[in-house]
């Protein structure tokens, strides 16, 4: 289980003024660093280095634990969903924007597209959290997830809430990512209960909207890292992670041959919508 979800309790920092004894105030159970030595949760970074894969560092430095064969295996996936999708994403043109400002280091730009993401795209966080709120109900309620889940959709709607995971402005039909991350999820047989609910979410909100929706990218990686007990929190950045390959090619690519100091001219959309041209009366 996710370390992230123990419930520990917060620490006042005016207890330790008051008490004078900072002994613990800064701790950490993720890596030890001294001569010669770093361990990651316990092991070795060599070993690390020699015998793990990306995705199985990923897993062992975020979740405390080394992951299964399977595990890794969906995680690999995962993280390989969303390396770039050209334009039609906001974290592209502001990492480029920024490179073309910022051209002599490609930090601010890979910066500025991380800023970008959240609710309304990369993050899982949003989409977790819908399913989790959909499990809870139907093990308190004692409902089916088809129940929970057309309870869920028609509480989001009624607050005026779109449902976070469905719907993309490219791929209308289906999410080819979607459905590929799925293979592989339950090809490696872990594809539970939790994915369950997220579909039975999908098709209540068919059933209830008449809107056929896919579930976009977003939404199965929520749904399959729930079902894989990582915490929403995580889940943000392991989006953010994902997305990262592209970035960087692209801020290298703005900086060696892109436009410096990109604009929006009225030709590719800039358009003034204020009041006409006028003038402050003189005193």
């Amino acid at each position: 289980m996710s370390q992230s979800k123990g419930k520990s309790k917060l620490r006042n920092v005016g207890n330790y003024y008051q008490s004078a004894d900072w002994s613990d105030y800064w701790r950490t159970s993720i890596s030890y660093v001294g001569p010669h030595k770093v361990l990651i949760r316990g092991y070795p970074i060599e070993e690390i280095c020699e015998q793990l894969t990306f995705a199985e560092m990923c897993w062992l430095t975020i979740r405390g634990e080394l992951p299964n064969k399977a595990e890794a295996r969906v995680l690999d996936a995962l993280l390989c969903c969303m390396p770039d999708h050209q334009f039609v994403a906001a974290h592209t043109p502001a990492a480029r924007f920024t490179a073309s400002a910022f051209p002599e280091s490609p930090i601010p730009g890979i910066a500025s597209a991380i800023l970008t993401m959240g609710s309304n795209t990369v993050s899982p966080q949003e989409s977790a959290k819908i399913i989790l709120a959909a499990f809870e109900l139907m093990e308190s309620e004692k409902l089916s997830k088809e129940e929970a889940a057309k309870k869920i959709v028609q509480q989001y709607l009624d607050a005026g809430k779109r449902i976070p995971g469905l719907g993309h402005p490219t791929h209308k039909n289906e999410d080819m990512r979607s459905t590929a991350l799925r293979n592989v999820t339950q090809e490696n047989g872990l594809w539970g209960e939790k994915c369950e609910v997220s579909a039975a979410i999908h098709k209540a909100f068919i059933e209830i909207t008449g809107k056929a929706l896919p579930i976009n990218i977003d939404g199965m990686m929520a749904a399959v890292m729930t079902e894989l007990d990582f915490d929403p929190l995580e889940m943000a950045g392991i989006g953010a992670l994902s997305v990262l390959p592209g970035v960087i090619a692209h801020v290298v690519e703005e900086i060696r041959e892109g436009v410096p100091l990109r604009v929006i001219p009225d030709e590719l959309g800039s358009k003034y919508t204020g009041e006409p041209e006028r003038h402050i009366p003189k005193k």
